[in-house]
């Protein structure tokens, strides 16, 4: 596999966005939840046939790229290098840009809570697609813009059956008479690597909900690698229970 620092011209993934990628939290020199984020990447490359790569050679590449004890590493594969057109045969070398920034900070957001509402914007269904976090990211592009207009800190974006999937960048849970629960994202969506980890460790029940079950909800909140888990202190107008969401996530390390 081709590690490069940016596109050429022929490049799938500056072509077509053929290819996915994930985003890494560096904390005190180390990247997180390094073996979900692989995981995914290699799941993700098997789901858009793209040809399979060298996880040990990946991995040496990521720890090298670690330059602060408090960083994000973005990490995308394209499926590589060809000439026009969109069919895929006969690629069969991938390549991966390994990129650096500094890691937004999140600590207001996670002591104070924040406030949702709900984008007009929906996410199309595609089976074949949903859960991946490939690279055409238009949809999130177009919500991101309509956040910026809006008087909220994030936007829960319903699908175009009118299911609720997740906020603009990132994944959602809400509780319910003690009971917790997460969109299962089998339409539309991303299946995030903090919500992986969640799930592998505390209660959480998949299902298909709408609107009315987030304004039932006793807490909600939101969750990506790089935030960990922000509360939701208000949604719709309605204040929702930020300590609920203390309690639930007071024994997993994020």
């Amino acid at each position: 596999m081709l590690y490069l620092q940016r596109p050429g011209s022929t490049d799938r993934s500056f072509q077509y966005g053929d290819g996915l990628f994930t985003t890494i939290r560096v904390k005190g020199g180390k990247a997180m939840l390094w073996d979900l984020h692989l995981q995914r990447l290699v799941s993700g490359a098997k789901a858009l046939q793209i040809h399979s790569f060298d996880t040990d050679e990946l991995t040496a590449q990521v720890q090298q790229a670690i330059s602060a004890p408090e960083q994000v590493i973005k990490v995308l594969i394209s499926r590589g290098q060809a000439g026009r057109g969109y069919s895929p045969q006969g690629i069969e070398s991938p390549c991966c840009y390994i990129s650096t920034a500094a890691l937004p900070d999140y600590r207001n957001w996670q002591q104070q809570g924040i406030c949702l509402g709900v984008a007009d914007f929906k996410l199309a269904q595609q089976p074949a697609l949903a859960g991946l976090k490939h690279n055409n990211r238009l949809e999130q592009v177009l919500i991101k813009a309509e956040l910026a207009e809006r008087d909220v800190d994030e936007l829960v974006v319903l699908d175009q059956s009118d299911a609720v999937i997740e906020v603009s960048a990132a994944n959602l849970m809400f509780c319910r008479n003690g009971q917790w629960y997460t969109p299962a994202l089998d339409q539309a969506g991303v299946k995030g690597v903090m919500r992986q980890h969640l799930m592998a460790n505390l209660l959480v029940t998949e299902g298909n909900f709408g609107l009315a079950d987030l304004q039932q909800a006793d807490a909600l909140l939101i969750c990506n690698a790089l935030m960990g888990v922000v509360p939701v202190k208000q949604f719709a107008g309605q204040t929702k229970n930020i300590e609920l969401v203390r309690q639930f996530v007071s024994g997993v390390e994020l």
